[in-house]
């Protein structure tokens, strides 16, 4: 999947392959949520590791400027996924750099959402 992502400047390919785009089990209502998404901690595991530990206030762009940017293009339903991007500490900007393997456990935790956890496997 990287070596695809590495043709080309835009992210898009790397997180779209088929079965990369795990998510669940926890869905929640806007209103189980502060206005605007803002203030949420986020945080992504290797194993018991915290690779990342952010905070939604600290995106690029807020929530609800990303909700309404994108609704000027498509529809947007009840249900539908906006991926946001990553927090600060990717793997291949870390000294050493560290990248997922086989047999790792990934986790992302957002506070009031849930947690996703999924197994690495090789496509071979």
């Amino acid at each position: 999947v990287r070596d695809f992502q590495r043709k080309t400047h835009q992210w898009t390919p790397g997180k779209n392959f088929d079965n990369t785009g795990a998510i669940g089990p926890v869905v929640v209502t806007p209103d189980e949520l502060p206005d605007g998404c803002a203030g949420l901690k986020i945080k992504s595991l290797i194993g018991n590791e915290v690779m990342q530990c952010a905070n939604t206030s600290e995106m690029m762009w807020p929530v609800a400027k990303s909700i309404a940017t994108i609704s000027e293009f498509t529809t947007l339903e009840p249900g539908d996924m906006i991926a946001m991007g990553t927090p600060p500490g990717v793997g291949h900007a870390r000294t050493p750099p560290r990248f997922l393997l086989p047999g790792d456990i990934i986790s992302v935790e957002i506070e009031g959402i849930g947690v996703c956890s999924n197994p690495v496997i090789d496509e071979r």
